[in-house]
């Protein structure tokens, strides 16, 4: 089985309502589910089991636990931190105190958005970064944490 763990940070519960035009009509639970039914496809193809796992809080400190529960149990994380990406200087040692295997995403291209977002705190600590393909985001996301769980696991 590989377990993931989809951790998602401020407002991203307003998702569907919350500026469509840049964040896509989509909601949470639209995503959550589409991301399940991907999980199912991928996990026949490879003849495993991906056992995911969703959450969202608008708390930094909840988030901070979230990811190292993820992180202390091997799991693999797909982080949407939302604004906590760019402030956040707790999500990001949590993510190393965890040695967590993670990978950042964002719905928009926070590179051609405002000055602010153009720098994460977590990015040098997650194995990689995806963003601006709206939801698809997290569909790349996903493929990408279940290939290196399955070679970090072959490693062990």
């Amino acid at each position: 089985m590989v377990a993931v763990h989809i951790l998602n940070g401020p407002n991203l519960n307003l998702l569907g309502r919350r500026e469509p035009g840049v964040y896509g009509h989509l909601t949470l639970a639209d995503i959550e589910a589409r991301l399940h039914q991907r999980a199912k496809a991928l996990g026949k193809a490879a003849g495993i089991t991906i056992d995911l796992t969703f959450a969202q809080t608008n708390v930094e400190g909840e988030l901070v636990t979230l990811i190292q529960n993820a992180g202390i149990a091997g799991a693999g994380i797909i982080l949407n931190a939302g604004a906590y990406t760019h402030t956040s200087i707790a999500l990001r040692d949590a993510i190393v105190s965890a040695e967590a295997l993670a990978i950042e995403v964002h719905l928009s291209n926070v590179h051609a958005r405002e000055q602010f977002r153009h720098h994460s705190v977590i990015a040098a600590v997650v194995r990689g970064v995806i963003c601006g393909f709206g939801a698809i985001s997290y569909d790349l996301a996903l493929e990408a944490i279940v290939n290196l769980l399955q070679e970090r696991d072959a490693h062990r």
